[in-house]
């Protein structure tokens, strides 16, 4: 019997519709797929059908994914591939696996021999990448910064003395009702000349993304709290 295949699939990036922002094949697959490991049943389920899938969703089969989910449990998700049924890895927007649950999934996947296919979609990361004009051939995310004072200090001078070495782009997130005082600390801790990328609600109406030196910085002038976005710094 043929193996099944997990498929990471892209999830749009706010309110966007999947049939406007996900290419044909990538919508095709999710079509044709009956099991799903998802970070969020609920918007999953809103996921898909967005994207018009053809069967009833009560009749999709759910399994949740996050940071409690263990490795017994994903042996269990991912039982279906044996059985020649491919499945769908779903996070809650962008792409599984990348600052999102997913990747123990794909980690098992390929332990136990079974085929893994990223589709293509939207990556908040990747497009604030694009939208900074800081380096795209060397770049780093490196995910949450500390909350503790002493130690933010401490990593964004590091993020700041690695970018300058390796010519580096330093990206970085934060919860959302802490975007202001991220923005705070960065102008407190931030050498004048570093750069600053701020790239928030992503593919949306009132999407921001603005590049500018730290001595420019104007906290106020960014209305980003509880705002999904992404930080970049380039030295």
């Amino acid at each position: 019997m043929e193996k099944g295949i997990v498929y990471l699939i892209p999830c749009p990036i706010g309110e966007n519709s999947p049939l406007d922002v996900l290419p044909k094949h990538t919508i095709e697959v999710i079509q044709s797929l009956d099991c799903f490991i998802v970070e969020n049943e609920k918007t999953s389920r809103n996921f898909l059908r967005g994207a018009e899938h053809p069967k009833a969703i009560r009749e999709l089969a759910f399994e949740t994914l996050n940071k409690h989910t263990d490795e017994t449990q994903i042996i269990e998700y991912i039982q279906p591939l044996s059985e020649g049924k491919s499945i769908g890895v779903i996070s809650e927007a962008g792409c599984p696996g990348v600052a999102d649950p997913g990747a123990q999934v794909v980690a098992l996947a390929h332990k136990k021999g079974f085929k893994v296919i990223p589709l293509i979609g939207p990556s908040s990361i990747l497009m604030a990448l694009m939208g900074s004009g800081f380096s795209g051939q060397s770049f780093s995310f490196v995910g949450y910064l500390p909350k503790d004072k002493k130690d933010l200090k401490s990593r964004i001078k590091e993020l700041e003395s690695l970018s300058k070495k390796f010519n580096q782009t330093q990206i970085f997130i934060e919860t959302p009702f802490r975007n202001n005082q991220m923005l705070e600390n960065l102008k407190t801790y931030c050498s004048p000349s570093t750069q600053i990328s701020i790239a928030a609600n992503i593919n949306q109406k009132n999407e921001i993304i603005k590049t500018l030196p730290i001595s420019k910085l104007r906290v106020g002038e960014f209305n980003i709290h509880k705002i999904p976005t992404v930080f970049s710094i380039m030295a």
